[in-house]
């Protein structure tokens, strides 16, 4: 097991093998029916994400400065049909994150675009950073945020992704152009977000910084889970229940239900009611700039109708 808190996990697309990070400086490889430790990767600093690759057999790991040592990516080949005893301990590809005039720059979520064209990494001065897996070099740098990114999401087919950050907002990407396309806007840090697969909703959580947590009132925290309209950018609903911040948001692939994991020890299962299963989105009345307004136009027509009978 590992003798520090672990920061991340990833199961692989069948659900057969999982990896944990964490701040031990370690990143295991798990069985998971069975729970048997696989092997052990050791790692200079504390391990902050691990992610797979498509096809199960690498994956990449972020780990944070420590020392000497610059934070890094690093790239592992775990081959699903390998005798687990062949699997290197070392990493196929290192990508040093060196000092950025003289300040360190910890990365805080990595993961694999489709098709493994790209490793997708977030950092705390508020960058994404695109790198080639096989090369290691970097492709792409933009800053979505003023502040930390403390998690991405992505949809089911990675189209679009949400970043949450210390900001106060949550912004919408399209992953091919990386173009921002919405912002969602609230009164404390957002610390996950997701993208509902049924419905053109997001699922905000977060709140008031954990160490302010014992002088707040659960209300005046915002601990609550924030629904947004993925389009129109408005907050249409909150779910309370939590009484510490909301540190990471799951839901259903199929809409029926979301999971919310707090500062205040609780992990929530929240089954979405038959209101809100059958709520329609709402319609922008009118028409839209451009477009002509041809309601007249169907009133003539049946105007005509009538008088031909």
């Amino acid at each position: 097991h590992h003798l520090r808190p672990i920061w991340d996990l990833d199961c692989c697309r069948f659900t057969k093998r999982v990896l944990t990070a964490s701040a031990d400086a370690s990143a295991k490889l798990w069985d998971c029916e069975t729970g048997e430790c696989i092997k052990t990767y050791e790692h200079h600093g504390p391990v902050r994400g691990a992610a797979w690759a498509d096809g199960s057999n690498m994956f990449a790991t972020i780990s944070d400065p420590f020392v000497e040592h610059n934070a890094q990516i690093s790239i592992y080949d775990v081959p699903e049909n390998d005798d687990p005893s062949t699997y290197s301990d070392s990493p196929r590809v290192e990508i040093e994150l060196p000092k950025i005039d003289g300040k360190r720059v910890n990365a805080t979520n990595i993961v694999w675009l489709n098709l493994n064209e790209a490793l997708f990494v977030t950092f705390d001065n508020g960058s994404i950073r695109l790198y080639d897996p096989v090369t290691g070099e970097e492709l792409d740098e933009f800053f979505p945020h003023e502040k930390k990114i403390n998690r991405v999401s992505f949809n089911q087919d990675k189209t679009l992704f949400i970043t949450s950050s210390s900001d106060f907002t949550a912004k919408l990407y399209d992953v091919v152009d990386l173009r921002h396309l919405k912002t969602y806007k609230t009164g404390s840090p957002v610390n996950d977000a997701v993208i509902s697969e049924t419905k053109d909703h997001i699922l905000l959580g977060g709140g008031q910084e954990a160490m302010s947590v014992t002088t707040t009132s659960g209300k005046a925290g915002k601990f609550e889970t924030r629904f947004f309209h993925l389009v129109y950018e408005e907050e249409f609903g909150t779910v309370k229940g939590h009484f510490g911040p909301i540190n990471a948001l799951a839901i259903d692939p199929k809409g029926r239900c979301y999971a919310s994991g707090a500062e205040d020890g609780y992990i929530r299962l929240h089954h979405f009611d038959k209101s809100y299963l059958d709520m329609k989105d709402p319609v922008p009345e009118g028409p839209v700039d451009g477009e002509e307004d041809d309601t007249d136009d169907e009133e003539k027509e049946v105007d005509s109708d009538d008088e031909s009978e």
